[in-house]
């Protein structure tokens, strides 16, 4: 008791976040029922037949859902790797760079991408990657190939999500390794120095190693995203044309719920998918703690 009348204050600044937690992210998960129910609006939840789990029985037996569920699992592993592996590269290559100026001006460009949001950088892109007007296969023509129609084939779809996905925000990924690196103690390097190491030996014995604990500490974290394969960046980019390689299950979940009105079979496709990544967020903790040392609670 006498701690909490010595914090009371600060209880009371984190109260209104709590509410709002409360309403919008507690409060709405009452609304899980309806996955095992066949949800009807003029009945309302409590009035809705109960049906147990045909729903989920029904989930793997949909003509779509198996590929939905394959299209988020290659889309996410694709996007999970490229976002250690090139935010990685970038803050080795930045690290290494002497002027201070030259380093600022290269980050506030790398950054900036990362707080648009998908709906203006899908209108951008479709633009930029039209197969009629589009700079892109403009200078592609000029080569000598063919037009690539980037946003309705299913395979150049897949590319264009990674890449673009990349681009946004490898920028602001690296920050974290950048961090590590700036903590790495100089000491080492002018041992090493001393030694006869150049600059890529130095790298290689001295950096990468000091690097990997927080690279291991992101990977495994990551785990937990592999069923999240970023709606806000699909839906504006996706069409008709490329669902069989680019739907994914939040995007599934939109049209089969809220645009077929299926919303008890809906409910459970996205309970399913909660689920799964409750499973993988427990388990990437558990990893992070046993390779990297790293722990939250």
């Amino acid at each position: 008791m006498s701690y909490f009348k010595r914090t009371w204050s600060f209880h009371l600044l984190l109260l209104p976040a709590l509410i709002v937690v409360i309403i919008y992210q507690y409060i709405p998960m009452l609304g899980i029922v309806i996955a095992f129910k066949e949800y009807k609006p003029w009945l309302g939840i409590i009035n809705s037949e109960w049906v147990g789990l045909d729903h989920f029985k029904y989930l793997f037996t949909y003509p779509d859902s198996v590929q939905v569920i394959i299209n988020t699992i290659v889309i996410s592993t694709l996007k999970i790797s490229t976002n250690i592996l090139i935010p990685f590269i970038f803050a080795l290559l930045l690290n290494e760079v002497r002027k201070t100026y030259f380093k600022r001006a290269v980050q506030t460009l790398v950054y900036l991408p990362h707080f648009l949001s998908w709906v203006i950088l899908g209108g951008i892109l479709i633009d930029v990657l039209s197969v009629k007007d589009g700079i892109v296969n403009h200078v592609v023509q000029l080569l000598g190939f063919q037009p690539i129609f980037f946003l309705g084939d299913g395979d150049w779809f897949r590319v264009t999500v990674i890449v673009s996905d990349v681009w946004k925000d490898f920028g602001f990924s690296a920050i974290v390794y950048l961090a590590a690196l700036s903590g790495i103690n100089p000491a080492l390097y002018e041992a090493a120095e001393v030694d006869g190491a150049n600059r890529w030996e130095q790298t290689i014995h001295i950096t990468v190693p000091s690097v990997l604990p927080i690279v291991a500490v992101v990977t495994t974290l990551a785990l937990g995203k592999i069923l999240d394969g970023g709606f806000d960046q699909i839906f504006n980019l996706y069409n008709p044309l490329v669902y069989n390689k680019g739907d994914i299950i939040d995007t599934f979940v939109y049209r089969v719920g809220l645009v077929g009105g299926q919303f008890s079979f809906a409910s459970a496709v996205g309970l399913f998918k909660s689920l799964i990544g409750f499973i993988l967020v427990v388990v990437s903790y558990r990893l992070a703690y046993k390779f990297a040392n790293y722990r939250i609670f």
